[in-house]
């Protein structure tokens, strides 16, 4: 089988199991885990912040970094299709009392008329108050699309004036980094918060790390472990980061390559289906309509496993256990498949 589903289903390499069982490890609520704390300082240095936090998921990740930002019975807003409002299970909403309002953008980008319009920084005793405004590089629902960094410049010389805050899902902000050639932490400066993924296109097995202020993540910190989520010796996962981040990071253009690879033999038979040059990073969304359910079942009859993400759309993703060849592999049969 070829696994196109999503790049969370990556296997740890040999190399990294290894990493894995040599660890130095400690409890880590305690705040003993070296490795861990490796990983957190290294992440944070990277990003351009003063601490981190090593999370089991991206989506607590985002939880804790949006608790920071935004109190009960505030409001966060984000594009429509963003994670922390799709894939979160309303989780922002039912821990931590936050409201949500949306625009929509056909590539997910930041639209700054749409957030100027929205925001309500200071709404009085009868109108919820705009704390935070959350952005998703690259945007999974949207297909991988990049960020463009002047627009993410812009929206923080917007709302730093009127005290909003800005807290960053870069769950594949590698993938950005690695497309645009922006330095990281031009990225993860312009936030007060960014959660970043381990377990997506790095391969990492488990993990996300949370940066900030130090203030920030020490009471993030307290949440974790009041949401249930602290952990000891977790040196054994941040060991499989570590090792991600030595060895997974530039590879991920040979991710980017296979997408486009696969988007430009469907748009060869469909090119209503797909545009390859939208295609930023390694994910390809395939507009297909009544056929999608079809086309689904038929691929993983054929080897390819894919999946939709909305009426009419299937997501592809690549990663580190696809290979080019695997690649046109897929290219062939979703091609095949659509030309029936």
């Amino acid at each position: 089988m070829i696994d196109l589903r999503s790049d969370t289903v990556t296997r740890p390499t040999a190399a990294m199991l290894a990493a894995m069982s040599t660890a130095d490890t400690g409890d880590d609520v305690y705040g003993e885990d070296p490795t861990v704390r490796a990983l957190e300082e290294r992440v944070a240095g990277l990003l351009g912040h003063e601490a981190g936090l090593f999370t089991v998921s991206g989506s607590l990740a985002n939880v804790l970094g949006v608790r920071s930002l935004v109190a009960p019975g505030q409001e966060l807003l984000c594009e429509e299709r963003a994670h922390v409002v799709r894939a979160e299970l309303g989780a922002h909403a039912v821990t931590q009392g936050v409201t949500t309002r949306t625009w929509s953008d056909p590539r997910g980008h930041v639209d700054l008329a749409a957030v100027r319009r929205l925001m309500t920084p200071d709404a009085g005793p009868y109108l919820v108050s705009t704390a935070a405004v959350a952005v998703e590089n690259t945007h999974n629902f949207a297909g991988g699309t990049v960020q463009p960094l002047d627009s993410l410049r812009a929206l923080r010389e917007l709302v730093s004036p009127v005290g909003v805050r800005l807290h960053l899902d870069g769950a594949r902000l590698w993938n950005a980094h690695v497309a645009t050639g922006v330095p990281l932490a031009d990225y993860g400066r312009l936030f007060d918060t960014v959660a970043v993924c381990l377990s997506k296109g790095l391969g990492a097995p488990v993990g996300s790390v949370l940066v900030g202020p130090a203030a920030a993540i020490a009471e993030a910190r307290v949440w974790r472990k009041r949401l249930g989520a602290g952990w000891r010796q977790a040196g054994v996962l941040a060991a499989a980061g570590s090792y991600a981040l030595d060895h997974h990071v530039d590879r991920l253009a040979d991710d980017h390559a296979n997408a486009r690879l696969i988007a430009e033999a469907v748009a060869d038979v469909d090119p209503a289906a797909v545009d390859p040059s939208a295609v930023e990073t390694n994910v390809v969304i395939l507009d297909v309509g009544e056929r999608a359910a079809g086309l689904v079942a038929a691929a993983a009859e054929a080897g390819v496993l894919t999946g939709t993400v909305g009426p009419g759309l299937v997501r592809l993703i690549t990663h580190l256990d696809v290979s080019a060849e695997d690649a046109k592999r897929a290219a062939g049969v979703l091609a095949g498949l659509l030309r029936t």
